[in-house]
């Protein structure tokens, strides 16, 4: 690991990111002192005889790691004296700004690059394929092995909050053996109604019939009502349709529209639609209605309505 910088500036405003490479820090020079003493700040913690202080050059030469937190927060004048201090910095103290980015305390961020700052960007994922990528990152820094569909149903399941995601990664790594596929996940993060729906309509959608009824049992073990999954099943149904036969000239954003997806999921219906042929759309999406019936009152068994629904979709696709 080389030594850790003088003075790091850390850019971006993903919270779990940002703890990270502030702990990186820590981290560093905790491996070659390990009585670093820290002092991990915010800008209401922070008067200028605190900020004078713990980045006063050490009487005893004890070295220590300086934290300030939300920088572009700090006031003018404690800004000014962080400006100052950067110009000719203690050499026994590791600075660490954190910066949300943007304009707000831009001198201060412009100072710490002129004072050669080792900057880390922490710009966290906004689309759904980056938070996959971040998945299968945090599998492969545990030297483990999750497959695509696992870390897609993850997100599903999950939401948006990186951390959660990341904590459900370490759930996972922690709890599980060997590669991490998408019947693991389900098993861990079923209480998803809409999730476990999907990951139903997937599989059977796909012709993985064992597999499409084994996500059934787990959705309904965990008390997923039969109508939403028959929803999900309805959604995958119509996406095939569209990605299977899809109108000359209309564009990706517009074939997302039609298909009441996000964009980046295209790619994935183009897979599942291989092996789709128009009468076997039809016939899918036949069974679709008769089991929205059955499951609203026309049948006495809705568990036995989407079993047979996710047999008769899984043969559709074989249909010519």
């Amino acid at each position: 690991m080389p030594a850790p910088a003088l003075i790091t500036l850390i850019v971006g405003d993903e919270e779990l990111l940002v703890d990270r490479a502030v702990a990186a820090v820590v981290a560093a020079v905790r491996e070659s002192d390990p009585e670093v003493e820290v002092h991990d700040l915010v800008p209401s913690q922070v008067g200028l005889s605190t900020l004078v202080e713990v980045t006063s050059p050490s009487l005893f030469g004890d070295r220590r790691v300086v934290v300030l937190r939300s920088s572009q927060d700090l006031t003018k004048d404690l800004a000014t004296t962080v400006i100052d201090y950067l110009k000719s910095p203690a050499d026994d103290v590791n600075l660490v700004l954190t910066h949300a980015g943007g304009a707000k305390g831009k001198a201060l961020a412009e100072a710490a690059t002129k004072a050669k700052a080792r900057r880390v960007d922490c710009k966290g994922p906004k689309k759904g394929p980056e938070r996959v990528a971040f998945v299968r990152g945090e599998f492969t820094a545990a030297k483990r092995q999750i497959t695509p569909d696992a870390a897609e149903t993850l997100v599903d399941a999950v939401g948006t909050d990186l951390r959660e995601i990341a904590a459900a990664c370490t759930q996972l790594i922690a709890d599980t053996e060997g590669r991490v596929d998408a019947a693991a996940v389900a098993r861990y993060h079923s209480g998803k109604a809409e999730a476990s729906g999907f990951t139903v309509a997937d599989r059977a959608v796909e012709g993985r019939l064992p597999e499409a009824l084994e996500q059934l049992r787990w959705s309904l073990a965990v008390g997923t009502a039969p109508v939403l999954i028959n929803s999900a099943l309805a959604g995958a149904v119509r996406g095939i349709a569209v990605a299977s036969q899809p109108p000359r000239g209309m564009s990706e954003a517009d074939l997302a529209k039609r298909a009441k997806v996000p964009p980046w999921k295209m790619r994935s219906l183009r897979q599942q639609a291989r092996g789709w042929s128009p009468a076997g759309v039809t016939r899918a999406m036949s069974v679709v209605a008769e089991t929205d019936a059955l499951i609203k009152g026309a049948g006495r068994d809705p568990e036995y309505a989407l079993e047979r629904a996710i047999i008769e979709i899984a043969r559709a696709r074989g249909n010519r």
